[in-house]
C-alpha cells in the first residue's frame, strides 16, 4: 500500500489496483504550490465533509478522472448538481461493497457546510477495508469515545488530525489512537494555517511517548505504509 500526502487532509492511496482521494484540497493550499491538481490520479474520491478545505478540488479532479465520489447523501446531491454523474451516497454507519475493497462510513464530530452555504449534512470519516489491510480517515473530528469502536477492525494504520483549533490537537489524538488500536498514524490537518501549526518535534515525542509512530510525510511525498 502506497500513501502519498498532498497537504492538510488529502491524501492518495493505492491500494487493491485503485486510486483513493481523501479530501481533496490542494490549489488553495498555500504550502502546496509544488502539486499539480491536474495531475494527482484518482479512481474514487472520498469526502468527509463540505468545507471548503477539504473539497476546493474536487469538482475538476471528479469531471477530469471520471472518478467514483463517496460521501454523505447531501455532498453527493451538491456535486451532482454541478454534473458529477458518478456518485455513492452514503450515511453513518453504511459500507458500500466495492469491486476489491469496502468503504464504511464513520462517526466524526465537527461541522459541515458547504462553500455556497448549502448543509453538508452529518461530518464523517471512513474506514477502509482490503486484502492489503484495513485503514482509517478520520476527516476533521474531536476525541470521542465512538473511537473505541474502531479497534475491532484491527486497522493497519489511522490517518487522523492533529492541527488542533479546529480538530483535536496531538495529545488528544494520541489518546484516540489508543482507542482504536493503532501503532501508525499519519498526522493531518496541521501547519497549513497559522491557527493550526504543530510543533513536530512534540507531536512525534508525545506519540512516541505511547509506543505509536507519527507519519509526517513531506507534501507531495509518496511512503510505503
Amino acid at each position: 500500500m502506497k500513501l502519498t500526502y498532498y497537504g492538510q487532509s488529502c491524501i492518495g492511496v493505492q491500494v487493491a489496483g485503485a486510486h483513493l482521494l481523501f479530501d481533496p484540497f490542494i490549489s488553495g493550499n498555500p504550502l502546496a504550490k509544488g502539486v499539480d491538481p491536474a495531475q494527482v490520479p484518482a479512481t474514487h474520491v472520498l469526502i468527509t465533509h463540505g468545507h471548503g478545505d477539504h473539497i476546493a478540488d474536487a469538482e475538476a479532479i471528479l469531471k477530469r478522472t471520471g472518478a467514483l465520489l463517496l460521501s454523505n447523501f447531501e455532498i453527493c446531491n451538491w456535486f451532482a448538481a454541478k454534473g458529477i454523474q458518478r456518485t455513492h451516497p452514503m450515511n453513518t454507519g453504511g459500507r458500500a461493497e466495492l469491486s476489491r475493497f469496502t468503504v464504511k462510513s464513520t462517526v466524526a464530530q465537527h461541522s459541515s457546510t458547504m462553500p455556497d452555504g448549502a448543509s453538508g449534512g452529518s461530518p464523517g470519516a471512513f474506514v477502509v477495508f482490503s486484502d492489503e489491510g484495513n485503514f482509517h480517515h478520520a476527516g476533521d473530528t474531536a476525541l470521542m469515545m465512538d473511537m473505541q469502536l474502531l479497534k475491532r477492525h484491527q486497522l493497519r494504520f489511522a490517518c487522523l488530525p492533529i492541527g488542533d483549533t479546529y480538530t483535536m490537537g496531538v495529545d488528544d489524538a494520541v489518546e484516540a489512537a489508543q482507542y482504536m488500536g493503532v501503532k501508525t498514524v499519519v498526522g493531518l490537518h496541521y501547519d497549513t494555517f497559522s491557527a493550526i501549526a504543530i510543533d513536530k518535534q512534540y507531536a512525534r515525542a508525545a506519540f512516541a511517548k505511547a509506543g505509536i509512530t507519527l507519519l509526517l510525510p513531506g507534501i507531495g511525498e509518496t511512503i510505503d505504509i
